[in-house]
């Protein structure tokens, strides 16, 4: 792709955003970043880009003096592709794509793309692992949280970049075409920005556009999207379930083992006891990473090794501590309803009761698919957010319902409820924004009001227990 001499405009002033601004003004392009914030609000690498690459930086409305000189826009994820500067700029015949797609025309060697409603993250990492641990070049990025573009340079043509993939990303691609390509699931998700649930899957499907019959396709059988898709697919396809057994394909047999079926044959690959990571939906993501690295020459050996060490990443059920009994689960990543079932899923089983924080930004998606989980496995909902009064008016009488204006007084509040043996669950099924910068701080906030709770107590406990002088 010819870079040096072309005038870009970047859209959306985050991550993918800075990263692409700077790559593009290094190559010898002429580059503006653009973001609806006021300029002085920008993270200071965005800021730093006027000095140190000569990038354009701009907020509020752009010119259509301007527009008329771009010949190439690159839209961030959270930019939504019929912006106004996109859709002119592509009008002009400029030429219009994202991170990931101005990513790959430099990327060398092969690419496993992993996409999904829920278990993205977890799956990624893990596929990540098992090659690294194979002896495979291997490097991780993508929705994960390291711009794909950052990564070309460090590409080999005898490796593999593992890339998580959201449906924003893949909306803008053109060429991108990933040698393994994973789906695994789609649920509704993200209805405030698609017209319909299609609307939605018809991005995540866009990961396969360009797969061809030397590539590898890995779909859930489970999953009625997903298996609807096999068919009419050019690559080769790999199923998996943990529901049934499949005549050719990965599946969880009796509850315990997970098994590689090809043909006539197939082998054990490892048992669901021997992997360290919680819940059903995990192992669904791990035998989606098992079937990806077979599809990459990681050895069985090697990879059942992997899953028995592997911890699973921040922020996803992520157990903080135990207090007086009661347990405390991070799961801020569940930013949809589906990925709340999961969590409350993989505590369920026990003999106490999950008391399950709810609430943030909504994203349009009905909460009642969660009323059989709490009937049968949540004492107390405590709400947050700006959604708070949406889920009551959905969820009341299913559970006892609690407010609190802060995730602080939320963990006090789960605490003061909780009986010993319960688990207090942050799993919020909507997005961060109307609180936090991002999932990733609201589950930080979580901890760190869980482990002050828990100094207090402790230090309570031990006055208590000390005698007068």
């Amino acid at each position: 792709m010819k870079v040096e001499g072309r005038k870009a405009l970047v859209l959306g002033a985050g991550k993918s955003g800075v990263e692409s601004a700077r790559f593009l003004a290094a190559r010898g392009a002429t580059v503006a970043l653009h973001d609806k914030k006021a300029v002085e609000d920008w993270s200071e690498a965005a800021g730093a880009l006027k000095t140190k690459h000569g990038v354009g930086l701009m907020s509020g409305d752009i010119p259509s003096w301007l527009l008329d000189q771009i010949d190439l826009v690159v839209i961030s994820p959270g930019v939504p592709t019929n912006t106004i500067p996109a859709r002119y700029v592509k009008r002009k015949d400029g030429e219009v794509i994202g991170e990931v797609e101005l990513a790959y025309r430099f990327m060398k060697g092969r690419i496993v793309g992993i996409t999904g409603s829920n278990g993205k993250t977890t799956t990624t990492a893990l596929i990540g692992e098992l090659l690294k641990n194979a002896g495979i070049m291997t490097q991780v990025g993508g929705n994960i949280g390291t711009p794909l573009l950052s990564l070309t340079e460090t590409s080999r043509d005898d490796g593999w970049t593992v890339a998580e993939l959201s449906s924003f990303q893949l909306e803008t691609i053109v060429d991108f075409r990933p040698s393994v390509a994973i789906c695994l699931n789609v649920t509704p998700n993200h209805l405030d920005r698609y017209d319909s649930f299609n609307d939605y899957a018809a991005a995540k499907h866009r990961l396969f556009l360009n797969q061809t019959n030397e590539d590898v396709a890995i779909l859930s059988a489970d999953d009625s999207t997903c298996a609807s898709w096999a068919s009419g697919l050019r690559a080769n396809v790999v199923m998996f379930s943990v529901k049934r057994e499949l005549e050719s394909g990965m599946f969880l047999r009796d509850d315990k083992e997970l098994v590689c079926r090809d043909g006539g044959s197939e082998k054990v690959l490892t048992t669901r006891n021997q992997i360290f990571l919680r819940g059903l939906h995990n192992v669904e993501n791990v035998l989606a990473a098992l079937a990806a690295g077979l599809a990459c020459g990681a050895s069985p050996e090697s990879m059942r090794e992997t899953v028995a060490t592997f911890k699973g990443v921040e922020h996803r059920i992520e157990f903080v501590t135990e207090i007086d009994g009661v347990k405390f689960y991070n799961d801020s990543k569940a930013t949809s309803v589906d990925a709340t079932s999961k969590a409350i899923e993989a505590l369920s089983g026990g003999s106490g009761k999950t008391i399950l924080i709810l609430g943030g930004r909504g994203k349009n998606a009905p909460y009642a698919p969660l009323v059989p989980l709490i009937e049968s496995s949540v004492s107390s909902l405590v709400l947050i957010g700006e959604d708070a009064d949406n889920i009551k008016s959905q969820l009341t009488g299913v559970a006892t319902i609690e407010r609190a204006d802060s995730l602080e007084a939320a963990v006090e509040l789960g605490f003061s409820v909780a009986k010993k043996g319960d688990s207090v669950l942050l799993a919020p099924a909507c997005a961060s924004f109307d609180m936090f910068k991002s999932f990733e701080e609201r589950g930080d906030v979580f901890k760190r009001a869980v482990l002050k709770l828990q100094e207090r107590i402790t230090l309570s406990a031990e006055a208590a227990a000390t005698p007068p002088r």
